[in-house]
C-alpha cells in the first residue's frame, strides 16, 4: 500500500516539534519562580531562614537555565521573557516582601517607600537588560564582560544582608539585640534596600561572570575553591552568604576602574570618559535613543 505524501500543514508541524531536553532552561526557570513564590509563603509564616534560603535556591537557578540554555544551544525569545518574568517575582517582589513583612513594616511610610522604590527598580532594571539583550552585538566585545548596575540576582542578595546578619547573630547579643530593636535597626534597613535600588538602576559597571575566562592550569584550584564554597554554604551558610556579599560591594571600584581603563584604551567608545554621576544616576543621552521606541526606551546599556 502507498502511502499518501505528507502535506505542507503537516511537514510545518512536524518541524515546530520541540526535544524535550531542550525544554530544561524553562523548566529550571519555573523552578526559580517556584522558589521565589516559596520565599514568599516562608516570610508569611514567618520562617525567615527558609525565606533567605528559597530567594538564595532562586539566584542560584537563575544563574544554571541561562547557562543550561547556552550551553545546549536551547535559546529562545519566550526563554528571555519568561527569566524576566520569573526574576521579578524572585528578587524584586519577594525580598521586598521579606524585608517588609520583617522589619519595614515597623517603619511606615519610609519602610513601604523602600519596598515599593526596590521592586520598582528591579523592573526597571530588568526592562533595560532586555532591552540591552537585544542589540549586544552593537557592543565592543571587551564592554560585555560588565552588566550595567548591580544584577537583580545579586540585587536580592544585598537587600537580604541584613536579614543574613540577623540569621546569624542569635548567639551574638549585641547585634541580635540590634536588629530587635526595631526602633534602631528599621530605619538604617530602609534606608539601604533604597540604596540597593539606586545601584541597580544605576550604569555603573560591574563585573559579569558570562564572560568570565578560566585558564586550564586553573581548573583543579577552581574546583577545590567550589568545594569549600559548597561546604561553607552547608555548615555556615549566613556567614558565608554575608562575606559574598561584602566581597561583592568592594568589587564594584574595581569594576569600575578596570571599565573606564578598557573605555580610555577604547576612545570611541560612546561612555568613554563618561562622570562618574552619570553613571551612577542612569543619564543617557537622548543621541542614543532606539527611533522605534518613540523616546520610551533608554540607552542600551
Amino acid at each position: 500500500m502507498s502511502r499518501e505524501p505528507l502535506s505542507d500543514e503537516i511537514r510545518s508541524d512536524l518541524r515546530r516539534i520541540i526535544r524535550l531536553h531542550k525544554m530544561i532552561p524553562n523548566i529550571l526557570t519555573l523552578m526559580a519562580l517556584a522558589a521565589g513564590m516559596s520565599a514568599i509563603q516562608f516570610a508569611v509564616r514567618g520562617l525567615w531562614d527558609q525565606a533567605a534560603w528559597a530567594v538564595v535556591i532562586a539566584a542560584i537557578l537563575d544563574s544554571l537555565d541561562g547557562a543550561t540554555a547556552r550551553l545546549i544551544k536551547a535559546s529562545s525569545d519566550f526563554g528571555a521573557q519568561l527569566d524576566s518574568l520569573s526574576d521579578f517575582l524572585s528578587f524584586g517582589v519577594a525580598p521586598a516582601f521579606i524585608l517588609y513583612i520583617w522589619v519595614l513594616d515597623d517603619a511606615g511610610k519610609v519602610g513601604w517607600i523602600a519596598v515599593l522604590v526596590f521592586a520598582i527598580a528591579t523592573a526597571l532594571r530588568l526592562a533595560r537588560f532586555n532591552v540591552m539583550q537585544a542589540q549586544s552585538h552593537t557592543r565592543p566585545k571587551w564592554a560585555r564582560g560588565f552588566f550595567a548596575g548591580v544584577p537583580a540576582p545579586a540585587g536580592a542578595g544585598l537587600a537580604l544582608t541584613p536579614l543574613f546578619i540577623w540569621n546569624q547573630s542569635e548567639d551574638w547579643s549585641p547585634v541580635h539585640d540590634f536588629f530587635s530593636d526595631l526602633a534602631a535597626g528599621t530605619p538604617l534597613i530602609a534606608l539601604w534596600t533604597i540604596l540597593v535600588a539606586g545601584l541597580m538602576v544605576s550604569r555603573i559597571p560591574t563585573f559579569s561572570t558570562k564572560q568570565l575566562r578560566i585558564p586550564a592550569r586553573l581548573a583543579m584550584p577552581v574546583l577545590g575553591l567550589a568545594a569549600l564554597g559548597i561546604a561553607a554554604m552547608i555548615h555556615a551558610p549566613w556567614i558565608t552568604l554575608t562575606v559574598l556579599m561584602v566581597v561583592y560591594v568592594t568589587s564594584i571600584p574595581f569594576s569600575l576602574r578596570v571599565y573606564r581603563g578598557l573605555a580610555a584604551a577604547n576612545p570611541d567608545h560612546p561612555e568613554s570618559g563618561e562622570p562618574l554621576s552619570d553613571l551612577a544616576l542612569g543619564v543617557v543621552s537622548l543621541d542614543h535613543v532606539s527611533e522605534e521606541s518613540d523616546g520610551l526606551d533608554c540607552e542600551k546599556s
